[in-house]
């Protein structure tokens, strides 16, 4: 019997291009996807520079320009290198409140030190095959720190969206930062605000227009210039522009060439932590981007390459005076519905970014700072877990005090406090949780695994008709073993059948994975059957509204009447 050759550890899908495997893409297709997700990673590069950095901090090139050079540098890498065939990788808002964090206490060169180091705990989770770990961060712990760092971002705007006039540096911790916005907030430009809150407008709606090649936010910060320059506010300085915060030739600088940064050794301790929250930051958003993309693609990424990616790219950044990076979903996912296939669209990307800055300097300067933060708002507002919030009372208890522990640390901390507490909230929860659904019992010789009504030996399965089982608390670390399997069955039937008669207990990554699968299932027209399912599950997801979802008739006891129900939607369909 011929073994098949184990799966290599490093493997960047860019080679699959190059070998043939990679067959069904056009060239052209490939580079107006790049075109495309370029425009649309221009306002998203710039404005996360602005933010990433304070004003007043040193460093070799203004914020503007770091932020595109980041996108430049890490999106060329991340595709070149990655285990995803469409993952864009560049600047995400998610870092902003960590590296806002690390140089207001460590100061730039401590933020590319930090960086270093992430990379370096990136390569080596790849190395060690940790790519498969990583998504089994129960669903609680990153709902909650990432709708806090929406809440972060949202505070971080507030000064150019406003317009506020202030001099001193923005405080870190929460409570301060609140104290002294409110101290300023009678400094408000009535004039910038409104083209901020216009320009949150054009972003948001802009895509009902159905115009997909132009992004929302290139025309939010197109009008947001012509009325600054057609009535001169820019002039008189009414409305901040980049070219006014940051100089007239804020990005008219030469690309970068390469150097070490100043390493204090001393540093390397106190950043241990910080670097490791953007490492696991960077691989959680990264892997989350690549699984998202492979359910619109149908491809499968390879998890431990990608990590590594991450860690080829947040290695080299720093020596171009560039921020951490990691892969995005918004521009991955644009770049898949602009018809992309191969990792060519995520270097035209990069070089589209490169080409737009080399002739439209200039022009980026008259861009109002209120334009850029509508930009990263509209951005903290569509990666909030709004709706978990709002149904933490729907949840178990313990998954809801993970989820509020977490965003609450978040944002009155930082990302580093709320990721520790937030796992080991989650692991004691999960072995209580555990240990209490296990039950012990004495085995007889009258005992039978399964009653007949549910056995499945010599019963006919249905054409069309697929059957999973599910043994065992269906949480966090179960969900991905069933997103796999289907995976591996191939397409989806026409009808599935769940059956949950072994599955005692069940959390909300469980439920969540499951509410997954019904929408996918339901937006190809197909049906979903639970059958066998126990009282905690089953209550679990009445109060979820997950039995309306699917519908309470798509229930069934038992195996038998599955199988009988299945037949039935298969006459119909």
């Amino acid at each position: 019997m011929n073994k098949s050759a184990p799966k290599p550890l490093f493997h960047p899908r860019l080679l699959d291009v190059f070998s043939g495997k990679i067959s069904d893409f056009s060239w052209s297709t490939e580079i107006l996807s790049g075109l495309t997700v370029g425009l649309i990673a221009l306002p998203l590069a710039l404005a996360l520079g602005i933010a990433s950095i304070p004003q007043g901090s040193i460093t070799p090139f203004p914020a503007p320009a770091i932020g595109i050079f980041t996108a430049i540098i890490a999106g060329a890498i991340i595709a070149g290198f990655g285990g995803s065939r469409v993952q864009i990788g560049g600047p995400t808002a998610a870092f902003i409140p960590i590296v806002l964090m690390i140089i207001q206490e460590h100061g730039y060169s401590g933020l590319l030190v930090a960086t270093l180091m992430a990379g370096v705990i990136l390569i080596f989770m790849g190395l060690t095959r940790m790519g498969t770990l990583i998504k089994y961060i129960p669903w609680p712990v990153t709902s909650g720190f990432t709708t806090g760092i929406a809440i972060s971002i949202m505070l971080s705007q507030v000064p150019d969206f406003l317009g506020l006039r202030i001099t001193e540096a923005s405080p870190h911790e929460f409570f301060e930062k609140m104290m002294w916005l409110g101290r300023h907030a009678s400094s408000l430009n009535p004039i910038t605000a409104v083209l901020g809150v216009l320009s949150v407008g054009i972003i948001l709606f802009w895509p009902r227009l159905k115009f997909k090649r132009i992004p929302g936010s290139i025309v939010a910060m197109l009008i947001a210039s012509l009325c600054v320059g057609i009535s001169g506010w820019g002039n008189t300085q009414d409305v901040a522009t980049i070219a006014s915060k940051f100089g007239a030739d804020a990005l008219a600088v030469s690309f970068p060439s390469p150097h070490l940064p100043h390493i204090e050794w001393a540093m390397v301790h106190d950043l241990l932590g910080p670097a490791t929250a953007i490492a696991l930051l960077g691989a959680i958003e990264s892997l989350l981007s690549a699984v998202v993309a492979d359910g619109l693609s149908g491809d499968r990424h390879d998890s431990n390459t990608e990590l590594i990616a991450q860690g080829i790219a947040n290695l080299t950044c720093p020596f171009f005076g560039g921020l951490p990076a990691t892969g995005a979903i918004a521009r991955t996912t644009a770049n898949i519905n602009s018809g992309a296939k191969t990792p060519i669209s995520g270097i035209v990307h990069a070089l589209t970014l490169l080409l737009l800055i080399l002739v439209g300097a200039k022009l980026a300067g008259k861009i109002p700072m209120t334009a850029m933060s509508a930009v990263l708002v509209v951005v903290a507002i569509r990666m909030g877990d709004w709706h978990e919030l709002k149904r933490c009372h729907k949840m178990p208890r313990s998954d809801a005090l993970v989820l509020l522990t977490t965003f609450g640390l978040t944002v009155v901390f930082d990302l580093v406090i709320a990721i520790q507490v937030g796992m080991v909230l989650a692991a004691m929860l999960y072995i209580r949780r555990v240990s209490e659904t296990t039950e012990v019992s004495q085995v007889t010789d009258q005992d039978m695994l399964e009653r007949p009504e549910h056995l499945a030996q010599g019963k006919s399965i249905p054409e069309g008709v697929q059957v999973f089982r599910i043994f065992g608390p269906f949480m966090f670390g179960a969900a991905e073993k069933m997103e796999a399997a289907l995976e591996a069955s191939g397409e989806l039937p026409p009808v599935l059948i769940l059956r949950l008669h072994l599955v005692t207990a069940m959390d909300a990554t469980g439920l969540n994975a499951l509410e997954s699968l019904v929408e996918r299932m339901m937006d190809h027209k197909k049906k979903v059957i639970l059958s066998g399912v126990h009282l905690q599950p089953l209550s679990m997801m009445r109060k979820s509204g997950f039995v309306d979802q699917l519908g309470f008739e798509n229930f069934t006891a038992t195996f038998d009447d599955a199988l009988l129900l299945a037949e039935e939607l298969l006459k119909k369909t």
